[in-house]
């Protein structure tokens, strides 16, 4: 289900290179950040915090029909076409054997939603779930409603809600007989300020751009660095998970660092996953996975299908 240049989903509609001239039709502002490169094709420049925002935006304008778009500076500014892999793979989970399951019957809850919203905005958009994004911060929160509310099309199907108790993942987020058909969730990765710094400046360096001593638009404090890390706040996410066994589906996570997968798995063993699978991703030369597991038998999980389509 792979493109073999670029690595995506075939569903993916970002298998091709930008077509930057039909983006700048729709965007017209995103032409004083494209010229050409050392290859002589168009493109901008990726380590320009701007061109890379006004990139997303005219993808979220051209391909998901969106009016407006605006997040608070410094805020993360996530590739789109891996968002949207992750998203593809969700579904192909839901359909088994059968179809991809599509409309607003299909619930998700998108954990760490951030500012952008950008799981939410794509997964209506492609497939019309409807989700629920959660979040840490007041502000993200605040940025993510401007969003829907400035958005037709995603007002009756994208609701938000503050995680008030940081150091919880699921406990004071489901109401009351509440069920979703997956998870996701795009953890912070990072054990500290210190790691997320010298992780910008890597990035900076392979972009070119030189002494860059502080965070740029990667993301705010809580979407970059956790106390312990990726592993730390993955294990966390799966204890808890266990105690909404039969309110979720799928529960799943992205997973940077392919030396956290024993220990995640060993965790999951633990809290009695009845099935846990793991589904490699890449976008060009950068590879990342989702894990993903529930606690329902197959019996179960078609039975929730089923139900589903009624």
């Amino acid at each position: 289900m792979k493109n073999k240049d670029k690595g995506l989903h075939q569903r993916n509609v970002h298998n091709d290179s930008y077509n930057f001239k039909e983006l700048i039709k729709t965007l017209p502002e995103l032409e004083a950040f494209v010229s050409l490169n050392a290859y002589k094709n168009l493109s901008i420049d990726f380590a320009n915090a701007k061109a890379v925002f006004t990139l997303n935006k005219a993808l979220l304008f051209h391909f998901y029909k969106l009016k407006y778009y605006a997040v608070p500076k410094g805020s993360l500014c996530p590739p789109i076409p891996g968002r949207a892999d992750y998203l593809h793979y969700m579904a192909d989970a839901l359909a088994g054997d059968g179809d991809i399951p599509t409309g607003e019957k299909v619930k998700v809850l998108d954990i760490g939603t951030g500012a952008n919203l950008i799981y939410p905005i794509l997964g209506h958009s492609i497939y019309g779930w409807s989700f629920v994004g959660v979040d840490v911060e007041e502000a993200s929160i605040i940025s993510a409603q401007n969003i829907i509310n400035k958005n037709k099309i995603l007002e009756k199907s994208i609701s938000c809600r503050l995680q008030k108790n940081t150091e919880d993942i699921f406990f004071g987020v489901f109401e009351k007989n509440e069920y979703f058909d997956f998870t996701l969730c795009n953890p912070p990765f990072h054990k500290s300020y210190k790691e997320a710094s010298a992780g910008t400046m890597r990035k900076n360096k392979n972009l070119g751009k030189k002494d860059v001593k502080a965070l740029n638009f990667e993301g705010q404090a809580h979407e970059l660095w956790y106390p312990g890390g990726e592993i730390s706040f993955i294990t966390k996410m799966i204890k808890q998970s266990a105690s909404r066994a039969k309110n979720c589906l799928w529960f799943s996570s992205l997973v940077s660092k392919k030396d956290n997968l024993d220990i995640i798995y060993k965790v999951l063993k633990q809290v009695k996953a009845t099935d846990v699978r793991t589904i490699n991703m890449q976008q060009g030369h950068k590879q990342t996975r989702i894990v993903s597991w529930t606690f329902l038998n197959k019996q179960a999980r078609e039975k929730w299908a089923k139900k589903r389509s009624l």
